[in-house]
């Protein structure tokens, strides 16, 4: 049966089924496990049923892309668990580029008499891919800090990005209805590659994880759009999850952010505002050193721990792990508050935790935290700005107003680790840093928390 068309499709049958079942099973961090290996093996399965199709005639070339595939891909696995964001925007900037070379391809081989719907679907996949490819490179620049992560914006963007996709798509419309003109294929290309760079330029740093998530949406559909042109149903179905599923987890990002698609995507968001630094300079802030803070912390009996991106550029993971040890040993009740844009991409923060082994029942997302705050003795906020700033409720002038965050203002007593004063992504000041409860810890993340670590640690051999 081996080699078979029967054996092909059952093979993608299993792939299709697998691919299901691991997307339920990541919905849950008991289950993730079991969600990766599913999909591991439902990819396995689709390759193998791939290089078994009889229309191969030759693996030469198909061996020298799995050799180079393979020396591109494991680098890319092995990364620092900070630059998983960055990696990912890769890998659909990677994704995307198959799927528009695949249709450049299709449409080379069958022009100029390319049926409607063929060349309606090669359209659709092609300008998703395109766009895809380089709004992905973007991302991934502003995420490793290569290009300028404020938004970059000029007059009439808007109306310029919105002509751009307009005109790719006028292109589609008269390739469906005349296909000769083959000149018009590269054009709406070369018209869908710049609206991807456009498109994420003006849109700053805090708004990334919802990009991300978007940008996936984008990939699976143009994934499903190729299956349709290679009549693959795995593709399909493979594409149509990762598509939905995309739409589906920004939409809750872009819900849990109090606003729309088109604030995120147009707004731009992200700006640093003048008044922000003259507020700073106008007003002080209390700080407190690391002996100060552990004595604190140890006479607490509830803390909430609010990890943030600084958390992550310090790599403060597993200091964050220590922390937790040894306050549980205190007797501390230790929690951790989840906001679900924190960080650069869907879920940075509990990725991270559970880099470091923190109990899965111990991170708490934004509804169920919030909450507790006000029993809680001390919120511990870890590198974390805009996703803890009181204006998003009290500030009708301020651009996050209306933006759920997380209430430690609520708390008994607020600590901040941070650099400095210097705002988060949103570019404005955070009016908790002057609160009378709140005490700054200026320093790395990873270097103040192993100090706070060591004092607890002299106090209990004291």
């Amino acid at each position: 049966m081996i080699g078979s068309e029967h054996g092909i499709e059952i093979a993608y049958l299993v792939a299709t089924a697998l691919f299901i079942l691991s997307l339920k099973w990541m919905s849950s961090p008991t289950t993730a496990r079991r969600g990766v290996r599913a999909g591991e093996v439902g990819m396995l399965l689709a390759i193998i049923g791939t290089l078994l199709h009889r229309g191969i005639v030759d693996y030469t070339w198909i061996a020298i892309a799995l050799v180079l595939g393979s020396i591109i891909g494991v680098p890319l696995g092995l990364v620092q668990m900070t630059a998983v964001p960055q990696r990912t925007a890769l890998s659909h900037a990677f994704g995307a580029l198959c799927v528009t070379l695949v249709g450049t391809a299709e449409f080379t081989l069958q022009a100029p008499k390319v049926p409607p719907f063929l060349m309606t679907v090669l359209a659709i996949e092609v300008i998703l891919g395109s766009l895809t490819f380089t709004g992905s490179l973007m991302a991934a620049g502003k995420l490793q800090e290569v290009l300028p992560q404020r938004p970059i914006t000029y007059r009439g963007q808007n109306l310029v990005n919105l002509a751009l996709l307009a005109l790719a798509f006028g292109l589609a419309a008269y390739l469906v209805y005349d296909p000769r003109q083959t000149w018009l294929f590269p054009a709406m290309v070369v018209i869908a590659l710049a609206f991807g760079v456009l498109m994420i330029i003006p849109i700053g740093g805090a708004d990334m994880p919802t990009v991300i998530s978007l940008l996936n949406s984008y990939a699976g559909l143009s994934a499903a759009a190729m299956g349709f042109v290679l009549d693959s149903k795995l593709l399909i179905v493979a594409g149509a999850l990762d598509g939905a599923s995309g739409f589906i987890l920004s939409v809750n990002m872009s819900k849990a952010m109090n606003r729309s698609f088109t604030n995120v995507l147009f707004g731009a968001f992200g700006q640093v505002q003048a008044a922000a630094a003259g507020a700073q300079e106008a007003r002080s802030v209390k700080s407190a050193t690391a002996e100060e803070a552990a004595s604190i912390l140890a006479a607490a009996n509830k803390v909430v721990v609010v990890p943030g991106y600084g958390m992550a550029v310090a790599q403060a993971q597993h200091k964050v792990r220590e922390l937790y040890d040894a306050l549980s040993r205190r007797g501390v009740d230790v929690k951790f508050g989840i906001h679900p844009v924190a960080g650069r991409m869907p879920g940075h923060m509990n990725v991270l935790l559970a880099e470091a082994d923190i109990p899965y029942d111990h991170l708490l997302d934004m509804d169920e935290i919030n909450g507790e705050f006000a029993q809680t003795d001390v919120a511990l906020v870890i590198g974390a700005n805009d996703v803890t700033n009181p204006a998003a409720r009290n500030d009708a002038s301020s651009p996050i107003y209306g933006m759920p965050i997380l209430d430690v203002d609520k708390a008994r007593t607020v600590m901040v680790i941070k650099r400095g004063m210097s705002p988060g992504f949103a570019g404005i000041d955070n009016p908790l840093y002057y609160l009378d409860k709140t005490l700054m810890l200026f320093g790395d993340a990873r270097a103040f928390v192993g100090s706070i670590v060591r004092e607890l640690a002299g106090g209990e051999n004291g």
